[in-house]
């Protein structure tokens, strides 16, 4: 095993938890976990994953689209594939190109190389990739029809826009449609990243033998997010979810506390926050700031900081 033991150090804004070190190996398997969650937590059920669907359109269109990729929608694929194109379109996101990539990240949450989503930084090359490309390296060849098929129709709803925007005018399209899908991609870009960065603790990120599904799971952190936590389905729930993307989101909270006797102090406890979560813009600056690299070589590494980004993020945020 090789550890990059610097990277652990208080000048990268990392504090171990005295006694306790996240990245050996957990005295638990996968199969503790699943075992300490209630049969319930596993039940699909479509119709109540409708109601959600039908909620989020009256409230918020699409916020239901995260459970329908997951396949946690319901155990008919026909229907999680029809109800995702339609979600996901409507926020110009290539349905199986988003799923399937997505799906690598669950498979491989925590490995340096093999990770799919918010991938550290490191001094090698990094990935390459198109959600909109079938002949992309990101998919295998029996996927390309799937991938096809969603980029139609992420195309035909760009051209629904484009025409609506010479029928009702382009100022009308922005205010409706435009506005909203910025403020949607900026929440939804810090709440992800939040998922995998920001912890008090710096946490690890695993290459070779060291990294296994259950490690790299650990990994990620839970987030309470005030009166938002029931609108984006509970994803603050997000070990549980990333080690069981199976279960519906309606079942996470459940499933999270009676899974946490087993995670002991592999669960970090999220901050309590209040009705809105400013506590998070803390979180989220330091770790721009700070969390912007990892070591090319070491089998277990952690976030290093680049003393020129540094200077700069400090320079130019004027927060501390």
């Amino acid at each position: 095993m090789v550890v990059a033991m610097d990277q652990r150090s208080n000048v990268n804004g990392g504090r171990k938890e005295e006694g306790f070190d996240p990245s050996e190996q957990p005295p638990f398997k996968i199969g503790d976990i699943r075992a300490a969650i209630p049969k319930h937590c596993w039940v699909k059920s479509p119709l109540r994953s409708m109601s959600y669907v039908v909620r989020d359109i009256c409230a918020v269109v699409a916020l239901a689209i995260a459970a329908v990729g997951h396949g946690s929608f319901s155990d008919i694929p026909l229907l999680n594939s029809v109800v995702g194109h339609i979600l996901h379109s409507f926020i110009l996101v290539p349905y199986h190109g988003w799923r399937i990539s997505h799906r690598t990240h669950h498979q491989n949450h925590g490995h340096v190389e093999n990770d799919e989503s918010w991938v550290p930084w490191y001094r090698s090359p990094g990935k390459e990739g198109s959600h909109f490309n079938p002949y992309s390296s990101l998919f295998a060849p029996s996927e390309r029809k799937l991938i096809a098929t969603s980029t139609t129709c992420w195309s035909i709803m760009l051209a629904t826009l484009i025409c609506l925007s010479f029928v009702v005018g382009p100022i009308s399209v922005l205010k409706v449609y435009g506005v909203p899908y910025i403020i949607f991609v900026m929440w939804l870009d810090a709440v992800t990243y939040l998922h995998h960065h920001g912890h008090d603790e710096k946490l690890p990120w695993y290459r070779g033998k060291e990294w296994s599904y259950l490690r790299g799971g650990l990994t990620t952190i839970d987030r309470d997010y005030g009166i938002f936590n029931n609108i984006h389905h509970d994803i603050g729930t997000h070990v549980i979810h990333h080690l069981f993307p199976q279960i519906p989101h309606y079942h996470l909270v459940d499933a999270t506390k009676a899974a946490k006797h087993v995670l002991g102090r592999y669960y970090r406890e999220p901050k309590r926050s209040g009705a809105i979560p400013v506590h998070l813009v803390e979180s989220l600056v330091s770790s721009i700031k700070k969390d912007h690299y990892v070591s090319d070589t070491g089998d277990i590494v952690f976030y290093e900081t680049d003393p020129d980004l540094y200077v700069y993020a400090s320079d130019k945020s004027k927060i501390n």
